[in-house]
């Protein structure tokens, strides 16, 4: 993977579902690399590549206790992901509120001596 600026690097780490899933496992603790691929029907070798992917975009980080490598979440990044969206967020919550304003003007019954 190319070098690109972090919120890059979030978002195509993401764009995954299995590395989503593996997000969202971790989102209930640490586990192991066995642990993480218990779910998926996919080598450990291919497991170890979605972590690696993770690790470089600052998602997990990797522990070690004696023999075990126990992946736990980071959500640094997805906090820069949050405030980055923020500014959207703003922009659709506004637009919504405005066409709901439209929908109901437009449900109201015509007033007396207006033409619809």
């Amino acid at each position: 993977m190319p070098a690109t600026d972090p919120l890059s690097a979030t978002l195509a780490a993401l764009a995954d579902p299995t590395r989503r899933a593996i997000l969202a496992r971790l989102s209930r603790g640490e586990a192991t690399v066995n642990e993480l691929a218990a779910p998926f029907e996919m080598s450990l070798p291919a497991i170890s590549r979605h972590l690696k992917v993770l690790a470089r975009a600052g998602l997990i980080a990797r522990g070690r206790q004696a023999q075990w490598r126990p992946c736990t979440l980071d959500t640094a990044p997805l906090k820069k992901l949050d405030t980055w969206l923020e500014t959207y967020r703003q922009f659709w919550t506004g637009s919504f509120d405005k066409m709901d304003a439209l929908l109901a003007d437009l449900a109201k019954p015509p007033k007396k001596g207006r033409k619809q």
